[in-house]
């Protein structure tokens, strides 16, 4: 075991906390990895306050990690030192079930393995990313590419593959009509990565104070929902409706805009549950879904899409003193668009 620092989560109602975490060695097929630069995403605030059930404390989150392998296993075959890595919002999965054979361990049928707060398949409980170095078996480790700086790749692990695999699946490119529901985090992401992909993007928010952002991000229109003229003016408009809230809000009313047989894809994850009436779904064939993240694969090639296209979250980096400040500006909507943190900080 390796002593390595990181900020913690000491319960559900206290202040994350300097501390260190023990790291386990190096086997056969794992990567160290010195992480450069971690992302604070939306789930962490969730899962150390509670909001998705008990957690086992001290927890210390993360599951958007960019940064240089230092050490590799015996067995590794993918990754050597030196290399400019990334890793997500897990760490395992079984590797058997129907769906890792096809790729898509996010789906694990057992479970994939979390980056924090989750068992691993040793029984240990999983730390993340708010720390200096990081223990990975190398199937969940990605490249990130020369063209991508390791700052603003972090978040593409989390907040730019949630957003890539519903518009890769859901076919979003030239002649789609795209609308996505919030500018944060998720929403910002899903406009660079829609107009790179060739959709028309519509921006759908609460108001219209980011409309100058949304327009720059690559959204072609911006409409504010607190006006009600809006649900009626785009009635029966989109394809495809990626929502990025995590908060509960109308679907029934979202789904009023989408065209004949077009999709509404939930990413954002609300606590509460998100009613539906069966008439907004049945009147126009229309298919309420959700998506998680991609898996390794998909992530991989979601990386490689944003080298190509110069797509990077837009970020704050922040040292670790402030990672509590900055939760309470994520909560207030305080921040364009990702807070990341310089883990030389700690």
């Amino acid at each position: 075991m390796t002593t390595v620092k990181a900020y913690a989560s000491p319960s559900s109602t206290e202040d994350l906390i300097p501390t260190t975490i023990e790291r386990r060695e190096v086997g056969p097929h794992d990567v160290l990895i010195d992480i450069k630069f971690a992302g604070i995403c939306h789930s962490d605030i969730h899962t150390v306050r509670g909001d998705w059930g008990p957690q086992q404390y001290p927890l210390v989150p993360g599951h958007e990690i960019a940064g240089v392998v230092t050490e590799v296993g015996s067995e590794v075959t993918r990754h050597a030192v030196g290399d400019r890595v990334g890793v997500g919002c897990m760490v395992n999965s079984c590797k058997e079930c129907e769906n890792c054979l096809k790729g898509e361990e996010q789906y694990c049928l057992k479970g994939n393995v979390g980056t924090y707060g989750a068992v691993d398949r040793d029984g240990t409980i999983t730390q993340g990313g708010y720390s200096t170095h990081v223990v990975v078996t190398e199937d969940f480790v990605v490249r990130i590419p020369e063209g991508l700086e390791l700052d603003v790749a972090a978040p593409l692990l989390c907040a730019g593959i949630t957003t890539f695999s519903p518009l890769h699946h859901w076919g979003a490119g030239p002649g789609k009509n795209v609308a996505v529901v919030g500018l944060g985090g998720l929403g910002h992401m899903a406009v660079k990565i829609a107009h790179a992909m060739g959709a028309e993007v519509t921006v759908l928010s609460q108001s219209l104070k980011k409309q100058e952002d949304g327009l720059k991000l690559g959204a072609d229109h911006y409409y504010a929902t607190s006006d009600e003229s809006t649900f009626s003016d785009l009635a029966g408009t989109f394809d495809l409706i990626i929502n990025t809230v995590s908060a509960s809000i109308d679907i029934s009313s979202y789904l009023q805009l989408l065209k004949l047989d077009g999709a509404l894809v939930n990413v954002g994850a609300p606590a509460e549950p998100l009613p539906v009436n069966a008439f907004a779904l049945i009147g126009g064939r229309r298919s309420f879904a959700g998506s998680m993240i991609g898996g390794i694969r998909e992530t991989q090639e979601m990386l490689d899409f944003c080298a190509e296209h110069g797509i990077g979250a837009e970020i704050e980096v922040i040292p670790a003193e402030k990672i509590n400040e900055a939760y309470e500006r994520v909560l207030a909507s305080d921040v364009r668009y990702r807070f990341v943190i310089d883990t030389a900080t700690l």
